[in-house]
């Protein structure tokens, strides 16, 4: 009889997601040609606007009342500032002015909000840590919307990410 795979907690997910997109933009970085390039940002932008509305959606209303505002605040317009550069990078290819630069700059955006979510002192994942929550549970509820979201995306693609913090 084969196991069923041990659910991820919450945390863990999102940590995987992370782990995920860092290694599609050191793929991004190891890449020579415009198509392979194109690709890889395509699954970077695909990657990270799923994870985006599964934190917002689901992960960030269970938590916000435990992880300080200003925190949850800033993820936010973390978020985004992320989700301006993911539609600039669709709409372009990477024969366009500024998008190496805005492939850079959505590492660097990317690599400072993991930074506080999981690695600084008194991170929000420290703080969710510290409070009594059944991140399993929240964990299987998330792994549901993203299942859904990554069917989507296959079938014709997302929603254009939602600026909510932003307006331009």
């Amino acid at each position: 009889m084969a196991r069923q795979p041990q659910p991820r907690d919450a945390l863990q997910m999102l940590a995987d997601d992370h782990r995920t997109v860092e290694q599609l933009f050191e793929k991004y970085d190891n890449a020579r040609s415009p198509s392979a390039q194109a690709k890889i940002v395509r699954q970077i932008c695909e990657e990270l606007t799923i994870h985006a509305m599964v934190e917002e959606q689901i992960f960030y209303p269970a938590i916000r009342e435990v992880v300080d505002l200003s925190m949850m605040d800033e993820a936010q317009v973390e978020h985004d500032s992320a989700k301006a550069l993911i539609i600039s990078l669709q709409q372009g290819d990477p024969a366009d002015a500024f998008y190496e630069a805005k492939v850079s700059v959505l590492k660097e955006q990317i690599e400072h909000h993991v930074y506080e979510e999981e690695r600084q002192r008194g991170s929000i994942f420290a703080q969710v840590r510290k409070a009594d929550f059944d991140l399993t549970a929240l964990g299987e509820e998330m792994a549901a919307l993203k299942q859904q979201l990554m069917d989507q995306a296959k079938g014709g693609g997302l929603p254009k990410p939602e600026l909510v913090s932003l307006k331009v």
